[in-house]
């Protein structure tokens, strides 16, 4: 069937407002695309590229849930858990429960298969209501992965770290504007980089055990704090560490074969993770008692100054690089939220535009990096973090809602990955708890985030609904539009007939309109 363009805004507005519309732009920027690669839009299949394989899956899923936190501090869940032997568990079962989750997410993600993740699911499930405060409130993480860039100083001047922050920001904003190759590339190298650092540790580590220093695990249980609250407050401790899982169903749309390569990328991933992340205690339990490590505010260096001596002054490199890594991964997937929202008439309709040349969304990441610009301007990156968790426990709960409706609502739907039902009873059982804890341990502060998810009931209707029927402002945002055209030198996507009825018949035909 022949192709054609996306319609990255379903209710456009009358035809005497057409003019300026992103269509009108199409020949002028196509006359600039002329390398090879850009006869794609010559014959009429101009979308993100699927450039994403098997191990770059893997790089990004890895990259973005090992960040600094391990390095740095890693002593939530022994602080809760009172025990080295209840800790070590509590990590294991975290991993295990986030390798569920991630199942959960393959299966959705090869059923509705859209970027853009837990907002594409909620959308095709529920309807876009639901769905709008995701791209348009949700709080960005990326200033909170800078904050354990420099472990090893006591007093850090805010204004020289916010800058570094933005210079890193800008850059890694422009490198993944550049190309995809080069971001995936980069991103390969850094989780490279802190999983040799890991690796390091872990050895070292074992070695210790190996000679005998064994004292510190004689009473692996001693002082475990058996209270519900203890235990709970560990287990969210653990299930945080593993956030990340779910960011590869961000970029569904650019993965090679994605039926294959999504859960083959979630099934290599997690148990590496895991593995990584219970050795790596194991090896700092062996060097450092519990009153060390809860003292410590860097603990991979308190451990590299036990046993590794000269290796010590290159851990805040290894940090850095974990750093890095992560915060290049979020830039690259969250992205694709804004880009998918955009197309989705959820946010302005230039947001869903696609450099011709380079075949990334430019100005979905130039707003986000705008967006994490100004995330800068807040001191307590505590309260950036708790508020970037519970809308990311939110919004995992609508979506494993949306898995069991649709398992109920189309039994029989063809489904690539099946997991068992109880398999997706229990995430949803956990990720209740993720929604629900919080809740009650911070009521004031989560009570604003949930204030402002409701609130996006009410701007919807209004930005969204009512604008549509503004010819006024229709025609100002084409304008906007056309004009962010010759800037970025951007088209909308085309999306096949074919294509576009797969989606159709993979949400249940329960497209959303």
């Amino acid at each position: 069937m022949a192709p054609r363009r996306r319609d990255v805004n379903p209710t456009a507005p009358p035809e005497d407002y057409t003019a300026c519309d992103v269509e009108t732009l199409e020949d002028h920027n196509v006359s600039h695309a002329t390398s090879k690669d850009n006869l794609i839009e010559e014959e009429g299949n101009f979308k993100l590229k699927k450039e994403l394989g098997l191990m770059d899956g893997v790089g990004i899923i890895v990259g973005i849930i090992i960040g600094s936190g391990i390095f740095v501090s890693p002593k939530g869940v022994l602080q809760f858990s009172g025990s080295i032997g209840v800790a070590l568990i509590v990590w294991a079962v975290s991993g295990i429960l986030s390798l569920v989750g991630a199942l959960c997410y393959a299966e959705l993600g090869c059923l509705i298969p859209r970027s853009g993740g837990d907002y594409a699911y909620i959308y095709e499930v529920f309807g876009p209501i639901p769905a709008f405060p995701l791209p348009v409130g949700h709080p960005d993480p990326h200033p909170a992965h800078l904050q354990h860039t420099f472990p090893n100083c006591e007093e850090i001047p805010e204004i020289p770290t916010k800058l570094l922050a933005a210079v890193v920001i800008c850059f890694l904003t422009w490198l993944n504007c550049a190309n995809v190759k080069w971001a995936k590339t980069v991103q390969s190298v850094f989780t490279a980089g802190k999983v040799l650092a890991l690796s390091l540790i872990i050895g070292a580590g074992i070695y210790h055990l190996a000679s005998g220093h064994t004292e510190n695990y004689q009473k692996m249980f001693y002082n475990t704090n058996w209270s519900v609250t203890g235990i709970s407050t560990a287990f969210y401790q653990g299930l945080f560490s593993f956030a990340g899982w779910n960011t590869l169903n961000f970029v569904v749309e650019e993965l090679k074969e994605p039926y294959k390569t999504l859960p083959r990328a979630i099934c290599i991933s997690l148990p590496i993770v895991t593995v990584i992340y219970f050795l790596t205690n194991v090896a700092y339990f062996a060097v450092l008692d519990s009153d060390a490590i809860l003292s410590s505010n860097a603990v991979a260096l308190s451990f590299s100054s036990e046993v590794l001596g000269v290796v010590t002054y290159a851990m805040p490199l290894f940090v850095a690089l974990s750093t890095f890594g992560s915060l290049n991964g979020l830039i690259f997937a969250c992205s694709r939220l804004f880009f998918v929202g955009a197309r989705d008439g959820h946010l302005p309709q230039v947001l869903a535009l696609i450099n011709t040349k380079n075949y990334t969304p430019v100005p979905a990441l130039v707003f986000q990096g705008i967006m994490t610009l100004c995330m800068l301007s807040t001191s307590d990156t505590l309260v950036l973090i708790n508020l970037v968790s519970f809308s990311e426990s939110v919004f995992v709960f609508m979506s494993i809602l949306a898995l069991l409706w649709l398992r109920y609502k189309f039994p029989n739907k063809k489904r690539p990955i099946k997991v068992w039902l109880w398999v997706a009873v229990l995430f949803f059982i956990v990720s209740i708890f993720l929604v629900v804890f919080p809740v009650v341990e911070r009521p004031v502060e989560l009570g604003i985030a949930i204030g402002i998810c409701l609130a996006g009931v009410p701007v919807y209707l209004l930005c969204v609904k009512l604008s549509r029927k503004s010819q006024k402002f229709c025609a100002f945002m084409s304008k906007v539009t056309s004009v962010c055209q010759l800037l970025c030198t951007g088209l909308p996507e085309e999306e096949d007939d074919e294509e576009e009825k797969q989606r159709q018949e993979g949400s249940g035909g329960d497209g959303r309109e």
